[in-house]
Order: structure tokens, then C-alpha cells, then sequence
């Protein structure tokens, strides 16, 4: 999911905010999943390591306790899934029941008389019973400590702008507080602000949900106190120079409520916004206009976009429409700015050092257009099938956040069991006051990164300099927030010494990100997001989804995630239903404006109801997000969720890799009689499967055999790719362990491939500035081994994002076939089935010459030519403990698999 959580809660007054019942003790818990509720998460649940074993680890290769035990198993399932059963479903996940079974007890801590933390002997998650409330969340805090102290200390200074002078200068640090700081600037007093919000705005909920904050907060400094004393806290502290390992001198900076808003900040940007993007938007559009009239370049600028694409697949999939978004008839005040007047508005300024280097400078363009781009790292999914279809009766679930592979993970499992609270599974390390993703008693949930548009591009005019804009009619200074940052090496990280400064200037609109002109007058772009300045109100929501007396069904389930701002899919399953709803802050829009594009700052294209001072606006009602109870099955790869519901991004059309689960799911339903293992080996084995060659190949292969292929060359990987798409076109080993793929000479075809095919296919009848322009809007592909924004290469996730529907719907119309939602024209070959054969031929030949080495070429961690090696999935370290490659899977990093037979 871009994978989240501290997500937001909607802001509605409390009023609307049901009073919290309570308990005075924890109540007796019933564990209605009776042995059908498993899960995973890999590598391990101890993400802290002492200095010792972190030498250890790298001088010897050895593992702290739980650090790696889940690694294996995770993996295994890529090699082991044809096979599956319902009995084997444990040799590759846990067992997720409630509380630790006799003789499993590896350690039981009591930080105080009011709870115990207990942790199983074969994976040590902690399982935390609490008597008292506050009890219970000082334990949730410990606990989080004890297993990501170093991460949460990282994440709450990434989130602050502030990680390099806490942990180095690397490029790789540089790049991510760039992005996270561009996206949510915020000054201390903002902090505070989006804390009181919570308490003053919610009701009692929101009252507890501060106590639980704080509760929370001193359970974390109680462990810092211990382990500082005890002198086992993490090794990083030592090794990047805040503690001293022979004098204990230094500091551990205590952590303050403050600090979980700057986490929920980063968790938000990553996995749970949508929008942005409509100054890129403006710029293709533009160029299609340049090139073909404003009329005709308009309609082949939407033919592109695929706003509402016919052949998409939907997770709403019974024909409901749920309008948003929707472009309007007569758009009204769009804000186009003049050819070649716009920059981006620059963040970083007086580098100084190593700061200067080309390497800085690089991971600063890439943490810009990670930061302003309307392609969200999605990721997640989710398959669901209702009890109508399956062997027991009861529906079935599989699902997960697809959150990127770190050293320590983000996530951390844990139980929670207390007044007011019983929950187990996974939550945001430094945010796991509740369980986020996980079960109840009786029911489970997990979400989806939906990406639906709450954030607009509006644009000011300047007056009197650049830094004064006009709002409402009056000039008006623009507020600038700074960062200053320095770094010097450390055992750590050897980066030479550096420094720069962070600046962003702020509107009541939001925070400026390009500068222009518009008819020849100054301007600037700002970016609205809904859920700014409400980076964790969506606290409420999740409390809810932890109080079994707040969920007890579909439809209370559906009340709670209501409260969620950010953009998620959710969805739920007990023994009775399985369901579905989206959140998000959508704000209610004036009927003529578009927000893909450009809108200017003015009243009558505000937000309905919008008040600058506290970034609030009237909302969609629950009534008109995507929302279903029942239907035969559920997917979610990050498309679209329903009809007329327009995501905020290019890439929703044809073919997406949603299709991947869709196809297997809609299969199962069909003959019915569902199991666990089905609907397991269903997600496992799209996990390995190439989208382009099972969606899009087929029709590649059909244009290439409409002649004679003479071409000796050509002709063998004509045979390779078709032998590869019988096989099932995925990429996965000869056997497990042998790191060697499966048609191998086909997957590196495709690989070289599709980048020359999409070139020459589409930017002859564009034309280059078209064709690039539009390229900044959807990359052309997304193959296991490209990069993927915040989480770097070898991230698992794939085929997200890609050109995979243009090529489809392009080569079915050279084909005659029918299409639905089709380009505004024909580009392969101009629409000649001989001129595209031609093009197809060309194209793969240069394909096929390609050696291993120029299509894989290698990185800091294989070797160039290695094919495998450039898929697989390696956890990017973000502490002192590194672990082992494992092979591509495209598949949620948490992960559960529950059927549950019982309901209270």
C-alpha cells in the first residue's frame, strides 16, 4: 500500500463520533477463527540488535533471535504453492490464533503490574494483555520499542526533515527526507495543532485516542530508560556517534506525541494519498495540442488518460457507478500555463560538502519526482471470495499491504488484549497503538492503497514579488519553512561532511511546487491535499476497528473505516459476509472544475466550505464512496475501484495487473467450492507472473505470425516467447535454490523488448515531444528489476505502472479486433497490420540480439547479466542487520489467510 498508516480519520465533530464504551478489565477472549487464521511477515519480528550482534552479522553473517526465522517460509511459497493444501498452509505462514499455547512461552515482561508482554518460542511476536487501559498501551509501546526502537528513531527524523543530521549524509538519506519533507512540511506548532485536533474533534473517542497516544509514548521512553541503563538499546546508536560504547555517554532523544504525527506523515505520503500530478498533466496536454489542435489534441490527451476506461478492471464489479472526479462537460477555470514557462520549485539550497556532489544532486531529481508525481507506489492486494462459494460456507480472505521489503520492516506484528481492545497482526513500527491490518475475535480486515484524487493543484497569482501572492483579493506573504541540515562521517556512514538547507514557501493553498507564467503573468502552482494537517485523525478509525463492541459486522466494519482519510481500500471478512468499502477526505469540488489539471485560487473554484485555517472542507458522504456487502468476490491490486470513480493517475485501462487476480478469481468462483488453498495458489501464482506476457504478449505473437517470419533470429524468439506464454509466462526458477529462471531467453526477450516495442510503436505518430511528455505522465514499464521509488530496486512490487494497455488496445485495433475505450488513433505501424508486423520484427530482432549483460547490468548488489539476481527481493537495510536475496515474488509483505467458521 504507498503501504501506510496512521492514516487520517475523517473530521467530523463530535457529534458524529459514537461515545467509547469501556471496561474495567479486559474482557475473556474467544477465539472464534477456531485454527483458520494465519500470517506472515517477513524477515522477522526483532528489528533491534546491540552492537554486538551487529558486528556479528556482518563480520560472520549471524542472525539475532527472530530477525530472519520468517525470511524462509515467506520465500518458499514461490517454489511450494502448486502443491498447497489447506493443511500446508502453515509451512509457509503462522498461525495467527490468539494468545501463546501451553509450552510456547519463550518470555513474559511486565514494564508494570497492569500488563504483560508474552512472546511465542517459534516467531516472538509479542502478545500484550493489559488490565488497565493505560496499562495495555504503555505495554504496546514497550513492545515497539524493544522491536524497532532504531527505526522509529529514523523514521520520526525522516518525517521531520532531519534524517541526515541524525544518521548521515548518504545520498540514499538525502533523497528520502527531500521527498517525505516536500510532501509535509510542517513546523512544530503544526504538530501540536494536528495533536489537539484529535482530542477536540472527535469526542470521547478522540479524548481516549490521546490518552492512548500518551500512554503509548511512555511505554517507548520507559524501554529507552531500561535499555540506556541496561546498555543493550540498538547498536545504531553507537555506530552513527549518539552513544559512546565504552562510556555509555550520549543520548537517547525521548520520544513525544509530537513525533508520531511527523511518522504518520511519511507512513501517509508513502501508501495513502492521491492526486497531485496536474502540472505534468497540463504539459502533455499542451504538447498533444501543440501537435494536433486544441480539439483533436484534447481527445487524444483523454484517449491516454483512461479515465474511465470500459475494459478496467473493477473492485465494484457489479455495474454500480459511484461518480467522482469525473471530468465535467464545460471545465471552468483551468490554469494552463504558457509553453516553456515552468519550473519546479527548488527544495534544497546552499549544499555544501558532499552535498554537492553529482550523486546529491541525483537523489534530489529523484526524490523531486517521487514527491510531486501522481503515480503513487501503491501496491497491496487483496482477493476475497463470499461463502456462497466456497467449500465451508464462510467467505475467505487473502490479503495484505504490499509495504516494500526494509531491514527492520516497517510493519511489526503484535496481540493486543485489553479494555476496550483485542486485536492481532501488523502495524506502522512507532504507531502501533492498535493493530492496523490484522483480526478481532471474529472478524479481519486489510486494505489496499486506492489513490482516488483529494489532492488539487491550485494556482496564485504573484504580486509584489515572488514571494507575496494574491488570496481572496489581497497580497499576501507567503510563509517559508526551513531546514537546516549537516552531517559529518561516522562508523556508519562515511559520507563526507555536508550541509544544506531545505525551503519551502507555503500558501493557504498548500505549499508551492512549480513556478510559471500564465498569459505572461507570474504564478504558482500549490498543492491542496485534503488530509494535510491531519496526518493522524484517522487514529478514531483504527481505535474502532481494535473495540470488538465497535465491529460486530459488515456494516459497522464499514462505519469504523469511514473515519480514515487517506486513500485506502478496505476490506472484511467474518464467518457471515465478506465486504468492501473506500475511504479518503474527498472534498465536494465546484461542478465545473477538473481537478486533473490546473485550477486557479479563486472562491469560485475553492473547495466547497474550505477554511485555510485549519485545511478543513466539506467531504463526499459515505454514501458515495465505492462500498459493496456480498458481492461473489473482491480483488484489489491498486485499480480501479468502481464505475465512474475516476483514480487520480495514468495506467487504469486494459490491462492491469489487478487483471492478474480477477482472471484466477473469477475462475474459482465459477466452479465454486473455494478453499483456503485455492484462493492462495490463485495470488501465488500471479505473484509470478509476468502481466505483459500473459495480458499483452498473446496479441504481439498474433500480429508477428500474420506473415511469414523469415528471419531466422526472429523467428526463434518468436517460438521462445510463444513456449513461454503456454508455460504461463512467468519468471520463476528451474527449481528452488537453482537461481536460474524457467525460459529464461524469454523473459530477457521481453525484457529488451518492450521499451524498443513501445518507443517504436507509439512515437512515430506522436512524435518525440508528445510521445516524452507523456511518458512523464505513466512510465513505460515497471519490470521486477526497475526501481520503484521510495523503496529502491529489488522491491518486489511490478507491473504497476507501464504502457501495457496502450499497447494492447493499439494492436487489437490493427488486428480489427474490438475494443472498447480505445486510443483516439491508431499507432502501430499508422494502423497498417503489415507496417506494425514490421515494426514488431524490427524491434524484436534488437531485442533478441541483446546480451544478458546490456539488459541486466548489474548494481551494487549482482553482478551484470545476472537475471535473477536483478529480480529478486532484497530487504534495503536500514540498520545495522542485512539479510539475504530471495526470489521475485510481487506479492503483499504482510499477508493473511483467514476463513473464519464462528461468529459471536
Amino acid at each position: 500500500m504507498r503501504t501506510a498508516a496512521a492514516a487520517a480519520v475523517l473530521a467530523l465533530g463530535a457529534s458524529l463520533v459514537a461515545p467509547l464504551p469501556m471496561a474495567a478489565h479486559a474482557a475473556p477472549v474467544t477465539d472464534y477463527c477456531q485454527g483458520r487464521c494465519s500470517d506472515i511477515l517477513p524477515p522477522g519480528e526483532n528489528g533491534n540488535a546491540t552492537l554486538a550482534q551487529i558486528l556479528l552479522n556482518q563480520i560472520f553473517g549471524t542472525q539475532p533471535e527472530h530477525a530472519e526465522d520468517q525470511l524462509g517460509p515467506y520465500a518458499n511459497l514461490a517454489g511450494g504453492y502448486q502443491n498447497l493444501t489447506d493443511a500446508t498452509i502453515n509451512n509457509f505462514f503462522n498461525d495467527a490464533s490468539f494468545g501463546v499455547p501451553a509450552g510456547q512461552v519463550a518470555s513474559t515482561t511486565s514494564p508494570r503490574s497492569d500488563v504483560t508482554i508474552t512472546r511465542d518460542k517459534k516467531t516472538g511476536v509479542p502478545h500484550i494483555s493489559g488490565t488497565t487501559r493505560y496499562g495495555t498501551e504503555f505495554g504496546a509501546g514497550y513492545a515497539a520499542a524493544q522491536d524497532r526502537l532504531w527505526l522509529m528513531d529514523l523514521f520520526r527524523h525522516v518525517g521531520r526533515g532531519q534524517l541526515t543530521s541524525f544518521a548521515g549524509g548518504a545520498p540514499a538519506n538525502q533523497g528520502l527526507e527531500q521527498e517525505f519533507w516536500r510532501a509535509a512540511p510542517y513546523t512544530e506548532e503544526d504538530l501540536l495543532a494536528q495533536i489537539d485536533w484529535i482530542a477536540t474533534q472527535n469526542g470521547e473517542r478522540g479524548r481516549q485516542a490521546l490518552a492512548d497516544v500518551n500512554a503509548y509514548v511512555d511505554g517507548i521512553n520507559a524501554y529507552i530508560a531500561a535499555s540506556d541503563s541496561g546498555r543493550y538499546f540498538p547498536g545504531e546508536y553507537v555506530l552513527t556517534g549518539h552513544k559512546d560504547a565504552i562510556t555509555n555517554a550520549g543520548t537517547i532523544e525521548r520520544f513525544k506525541s509530537t513525533d508520531l504525527i511527523a511518522l504518520a506523515s511519511v507512513i501517509g505520503a508513502l501508501f495513502g494519498t492521491g492526486g497531485g500530478g496536474e502540472v505534468t498533466n497540463a504539459l502533455s496536454l499542451l504538447a498533444a495540442q501543440q501537435k494536433y489542435g486544441v480539439s483533436e489534441g484534447t481527445r487524444v490527451w483523454e484517449s491516454f488518460r483512461e479515465r474511465n476506461d470500459p475494459e478496467a478492471v473493477l473492485t465494484v464489479h457489479d455495474g454500480e457507478s459511484f461518480p467522482y472526479a469525473v471530468r465535467p462537460e464545460n471545465p471552468q477555470g483551468r490554469a494552463l500555463p504558457d509553453a516553456g514557462s515552468v519550473t519546479v520549485e527548488p527544495l534544497v539550497h546552499d549544499r555544501t560538502g558532499s552535498a554537492g556532489t553529482a550523486k546529491a544532486s541525483a537523489a534530489s531529481k529523484s526524490a523531486t519526482t517521487g514527491a510531486l508525481s501522481a503515480n503513487t507506489r501503491g501496491m497491496s492486494n487483496a482477493l476475497l471470495v463470499s461463502g456462497a462459494h466456497t467449500a465451508s460456507g464462510h467467505p475467505i480472505a487473502v490479503f495484505g499491504p504490499q509495504t516494500g521489503y526494509f531491514a527492520p520492516q516497517l510493519l511489526m506484528l503484535q496481540e493486543i488484549q485489553g479494555p476496550g481492545i483485542s486485536a492481532r497482526g501488523a502495524s506502522f513500527a512507532g504507531l502501533s497503538m492498535y493493530v492496523e491490518l490484522g483480526r478481532g475475535q471474529d472478524y479481519a480486515w486489510s486494505a489496499t492503497t486506492s489513490a482516488q484524487d483529494i489532492t488539487d493543484t491550485y494556482t496564485v497569482e504573484l504580486c509584489q514579488d515572488d514571494v507575496h501572492y494574491l488570496y481572496r483579493g489581497t497580497c499576501t506573504a507567503m510563509e517559508k519553512l526551513e531546514r537546516s541540515n549537516s552531517w559529518k562521517p561516522t562508523t556508519a556512514d562515511g559520507t563526507a561532511a555536508g550541509s544544506y538547507r531545505m525551503q519551502i514557501h507555503r500558501t493557504k493553498y498548500g505549499p508551492v511546487t512549480h513556478r510559471a507564467t500564465i498569459g505572461g503573468k507570474k504564478v504558482a502552482y500549490v498543492a491542496l491535499r485534503s488530509s494535510y494537517m491531519h496526518e493522524a485523525d484517522s487514529v478514531v478509525g483504527f481505535q474502532m476497528l481494535n473495540d470488538p463492541s465497535a465491529v460486530t459486522d459488515a456494516a459497522s466494519f464499514q462505519q469504523a473505516v469511514q473515519h480514515i482519510n487517506y486513500t485506502f481500500n478496505w476490506f472484511y471478512a467474518d464467518s457471515r459476509e465478506a465486504a468492501y468499502f473506500n475511504s479518503g477526505a474527498n472534498p465536494v469540488r465546484a461542478a465545473d472544475v477538473d481537478p486533473t489539471f490546473p485550477v486557479r485560487a479563486e472562491p469560485a473554484y475553492e473547495w466547497s466550505g474550505f477554511d485555510p485555517a485549519h485545511n478543513t472542507a466539506d467531504y463526499t458522504p459515505a454514501s458515495e464512496h465505492p462500498q459493496s456487502v456480498g458481492q461473489d468476490y473482491y480483488v484489489s491490486w491498486n485499480n480501479r475501484q468502481a464505475k465512474d470513480y475516476d483514480a487520480a493517475g495514468f495506467g487504469n485501462g486494459s490491462v492491469h495487473r489487478g487483471n492478474l487476480l480477477d482472471d484466477r478469481v473469477k475462475k474459482l468462483v465459477a466452479a465454486g467450492g473455494v478453499t483456503r488453498a485455492q484462493l492462495t495458489k490463485a495470488m501465488a501464482d500471479a505473484a509470478l507472473t509476468d502481466l505483459r506476457g500473459e495480458d499483452v504478449l498473446p496479441d504481439l505473437l498474433k500480429v508477428l505470425r500474420s506473415g511469414t517470419v523469415s528471419d531466422p533470429a526472429v523467428s526463434a524468439a518468436v517460438t521462445k516467447l510463444s513456449d513461454w506464454v503456454t508455460a504461463g509466462a512467468k519468471r520463476r526458477e528451474t527449481s528452488p535454490g537453482s537461481h536460474t529462471y524457467a525460459d529464461a531467453d524469454a523473459v530477457r526477450i521481453m525484457d529488451a523488448w518492450w521499451p524498443l516495442l513501445v518507443k517504436a510503436q507509439f512515437e512515430p505518430g506522436l512524435g518525440s515531444e508528445l510521445y516524452g511528455a507523456l511518458t512523464a505522465n505513466l512510465t513505460v514499464d515497471e519490470a521486477p528489476s526497475a526501481g520503484h521509488g521510495p523503496t529502491g530496486s529489488h522491491a518486489g512490487s511490478a507491473f504497476q505502472y507501464g504502457w501495457w494497455s496502450y499497447v494492447d488496445k493499439d494492436i487489437r485495433a490493427v488486428l480489427g479486433e474490438p475494443v472498447r475505450g480505445g486510443l483516439a488513433r491508431t499507432y502501430c505501424g499508422g494502423g497498417d497490420l503489415a507496417a506494425c508486423r514490421d515494426v514488431l520484427t524490427g524491434t524484436l530482432k534488437q531485442a533478441a540480439a541483446r546480451t544478458p549483460a546490456q539488459v541486466y547490468p548489474g548494481d551494487e548488489n549482482c553482478s551484470a547479466g545476472d537475471q535473477w539476481c536483478a529480480d529478486t527481493v532484497i530487504h534495503r537495510t536500514l540498520g545495522g542487520i542485512k539479510h539475504g536475496k530471495i526470489s521475485w515474488q510481487n506479492r503483499p509483505t504482510y499477508q493473511q489467510v483467514v476463513e473464519f467458521p464462528a461468529h459471536r
